[in-house]
């Protein structure tokens, strides 16, 4: 199993966001100050990099190294161009089918997202770029590897996303409980993205007011929701049933 590389120290995340390395995290010691520390600071910003402050315990357990209040996650797989990826699905002689995952938090339920939609079919998985999951060992695992096998794509916004493809004519499609369409109401049958909300809030209530249509699974038990993995893949196959 591939893991996720780390790298510490100050200058060299630095350079490593200037060489535009993949990297997913940052963690960053609290209350630490300086010159090179709010250099650093900047620069994370500016690449609208994930970044959290955590107590130097954290960062000890992470690296035995002298890490200088300051350590990066590096992701072990290379992000699309999202445009770019749109644009070359769209010209295929096929119907294409995207994936949404609105800030999805858990990196086991990603992994097994990502094993699914490669099982599927789909041609792109688009994240956001902060408040996601990142793409570290367990993902790796989870997924069965399949995330080496499908392009993964980071946007600023989902929203960028979401008008991008609507602009491309592919149908944005959210997964809903609120809705009165169940999923089988729903057609699939056209170039389409299917977008999935985090664990605990869904699908954020600003990207559902731009969708062009929603759809919820029937439930018939005292649960009032599925595991998020789970109703990806019920999503996604609905989608080749209708269109096999």
């Amino acid at each position: 199993m591939q893991k996720t590389t780390l790298l510490y120290g100050l200058r060299a995340i630095i350079e490593a966001i200037n060489a535009n390395e993949t990297i997913d995290k940052v963690f960053l010691q609290k209350s630490l100050k300086g010159e090179l520390f709010n250099e650093l600071e900047h620069t994370i910003r500016k690449s609208g990099i994930n970044a959290s402050y955590v107590p130097i315990e954290k960062l000890n357990r992470l690296t035995p190294n002298n890490h200088q209040g300051a350590v990066a996650q590096i992701s072990p797989v290379a992000f699309y161009d999202f445009e770019e990826l749109v644009n070359n699905v769209m010209s295929l002689e096929k119907t294409p089918l995207f994936l949404l995952l609105d800030q999805l938090s858990d990196v086991r339920n990603f992994g097994a997202i990502i094993r699914t939609a490669e099982c599927t079919g789909v041609d792109g998985i688009i994240i956001q770029k902060k408040g996601g999951a990142p793409i570290n060992g367990d993902t790796i695992k989870t997924s069965a590897g399949a995330v080496f096998k499908i392009p993964i794509c980071k946007v600023d916004h989902i929203k960028d996303a979401l008008f991008y493809l609507q602009a491309s004519g592919v149908k944005v499609i959210a997964a809903t409980e609120k809705t009165e369409q169940t999923l089988y109401d729903v057609s699939f049958k056209e170039p389409c993205a299917i977008i999935m909300g985090s664990e605990g809030r869904g699908v954020n209530p600003s990207v559902l007011k731009l969708v062009d249509d929603k759809a919820k699974l029937p439930l018939y038990g005292e649960i009032e929701s599925l595991n998020v993995s789970v109703a990806c893949g019920a999503f996604l196959y609905e989608a080749i049933r209708q269109r096999l």
